[in-house]
């Protein structure tokens, strides 16, 4: 039985991230990946402030967009092929299926990668159900909505 309080999501979806104004970005969900990341460059820590650039070439409105950070942590992550790579992390909120949720993510380059941003099992547990034949349910239902 499906839980009634968590959404069903496919294996990408289209979201915002209101607190960096980022408006319609490409995520792949993997409940292989504990932790959700996000996909920047220039990444530095220069008197405890974190700087860096988002980047997202399918969307120029959203490339190379400069943040700048005084909270944030530092965390361990081990990738699949059991490398430990020390990330920072910052919280912001995504928007999925109208409804705003805290989440994670660390900062990462994802140059190699289809979609700029990641979610993982940590944020996914709790709140959606995955099914992997689907794509984009959160972006459907916002342009359903409108």
């Amino acid at each position: 039985m499906i839980d009634s309080k968590k959404h069903l999501i496919g294996r990408t979806d289209i979201v915002d991230f209101p607190i960096f104004e980022l408006w319609e970005v490409a995520v792949k969900v993997d409940t292989g990946a504990y932790t959700s990341s996000i996909h920047c460059k220039d990444i530095e820590e220069i008197d405890e402030t974190l700087r860096c650039s988002f980047v997202d070439l399918m969307h120029p409105k959203n490339d190379k967009k400069h943040f700048i950070f005084k909270n944030y942590d530092i965390t361990a992550v081990k990738s699949s092929n059991g490398t430990i790579e020390i990330r920072y992390a910052v919280r912001s909120k995504i928007v999925l299926f109208g409804k705003t949720y805290p989440i994670t993510l660390t900062l990462t380059s994802r140059e190699d990668m289809r979609y700029p941003v990641l979610l993982g099992r940590k944020f996914l547990s709790g709140k959606m159900i995955v099914d992997p034949q689907l794509e984009n349910l959160s972006y459907k239902h916002k342009t359903n909505e409108h």
